[in-house]
């Protein structure tokens, strides 16, 4: 979680000052003209590409990156990922064109891959029935780095365009320090001579079975996370148009409602999961943050004052706290151990093209078919996913007495 926390807080350094580096290098370069061509040379499209560059090379690293730490460890697989953070962030400080940023940023995509990694840490390293709990407290510690990052990259801003890159890649090689010295080895298989270990399946093989047998247990979760993902990530992408059209919430006041939803976030991760977890079990707490997740998207549109608002955005946290934790903690359960990097990697995968999509299709709704039609079909995507979950139970090994 401490890992986790650091490399976040360094992540959040410089992704918000990335716009305000990027405008000085548009309509310069080879590379701008490349774009210029084919339409995207506007400095919003160029920008909005260097961003999407850090999730397409996460999402295509993620399965290799769980297949490598199923073979090799996590332990390794963590600290070269972290290595590649070092080195993007001494690119970002020193970037004078638009090409040394989307390098940057392709290989910080590359390294963050390692996102399945951590979970299959924390799964290799906690019982079957703690996962879903401690994968959460993982994500609160990952919201409250996000919630950090920021204040530290603003702040060093001040002394020097170069000093968020400097200090980001600083606080990582602190972080591989403490992740080298006091994170042991998690994966039991590592030990095992290669003879007497498990065959890792590939990477493409895994992605292919998820398509060709969406009745495996693993390829439901997978798509229970997915669908949910891109459900809540559409909402995200359009909810400040939104609040600016029904409510006026501009620039200056829409960082108080995305505090709101961090901090709701973080409190129901690190106080209520486990609680409810302990008392409902996965499978079924899982469909009650679905159907939380569901409902609060579908209020919001139909809220018209402020206290009908701050209940239908609590619902999706709240949903998003207990289904996500919950179907990723089942996922380690219903894989093989030797294969559980390489599973949560393909996850990752599957999650981040639900990123891409949720929002070019809110996007386009919000502005082409209605105000409220992203927002209703996230509902009723988040409620489709319940079919998916019908009988997981049978696949779930049997609790421990306490």
């Amino acid at each position: 979680m401490i890992t986790a926390f650091m490399d976040m807080v360094g992540l959040l350094m410089v992704l918000p000052l990335l716009p305000f580096y990027a405008t000085r290098f548009v309509g310069k370069g080879p590379l701008w003209r490349a774009l210029d061509s084919i339409g995207m040379g506007g400095e919003g499209a160029a920008i909005a590409l260097l961003v999407s560059m850090f999730a397409v090379a996460q999402l295509l690293s993620a399965p290799m990156w769980g297949r490598v730490s199923d073979k090799f460890g996590r332990r390794p697989a963590l600290l070269i990922g972290l290595a590649a953070s070092v080195v993007a962030y001494v690119v970002f400080a020193f970037a004078h064109s638009l090409e040394l940023l989307f390098l940057s940023r392709i290989v910080q995509g590359a390294g963050g891959g390692t996102v399945g990694v951590i979970q299959a840490y924390v799964a290799d390293a906690t019982k079957a029935q703690d996962r879903a709990k401690s994968l959460g407290w993982l994500s609160a510690a990952t919201n409250a780095g996000v919630a950090l990052g920021p204040v530290l990259g603003s702040m060093s801003a001040r002394m020097g365009p170069e000093a968020p890159g400097l200090f980001a890649a600083a606080l990582t090689l602190v972080n591989m320090v403490f992740a080298w010295k006091y994170l042991v080895e998690s994966n039991e298989q590592v030990g095992l001579r290669t003879a007497e270990r498990p065959a890792v399946s590939r990477s493409r093989t895994a992605l292919l079975r998820v398509t060709t047998h969406p009745r495996d247990p693993a390829s439901r979760l997978i798509w229970i996370y997915a669908i949910g993902m891109g459900a809540f990530q559409g909402m995200t992408a359009i909810l400040a148009l939104f609040l600016f059209a029904r409510f006026g919430i501009d620039e200056t006041s829409i960082g108080w409602v995305f505090m709101y939803i961090g901090i709701l976030s973080v409190l129901a991760r690190a106080l209520l999961l486990g609680p409810a977890v302990d008392r409902y079990r996965e499978p079924r707490l899982s469909r009650y943050g679905i159907v939380l997740l569901a409902l609060g998207l579908a209020l919001l549109p139909l809220s018209h004052n402020y206290p009908m608002l701050a209940i239908s955005i609590a619902l999706i946290p709240l949903g998003t706290a207990f289904t996500f934790p919950c179907v990723t903690g089942m996922l380690s359960q219903v894989i093989p151990n030797h294969e559980r990097g390489l599973y949560m990697g393909v996850q990752q995968t599957f999650g981040g093209l639900a990123r891409v999509i949720g929002p070019i299709w809110a996007g386009f709704a919000f502005d082409y078919l209605g105000k409220g039609v992203p927002f209703y079909t996230g509902a009723a995507l988040a409620l489709f996913t319940l079919t998916l979950g019908v009988g997981i139970e049978a696949y779930l090994p049997a609790r421990e007495a306490a």
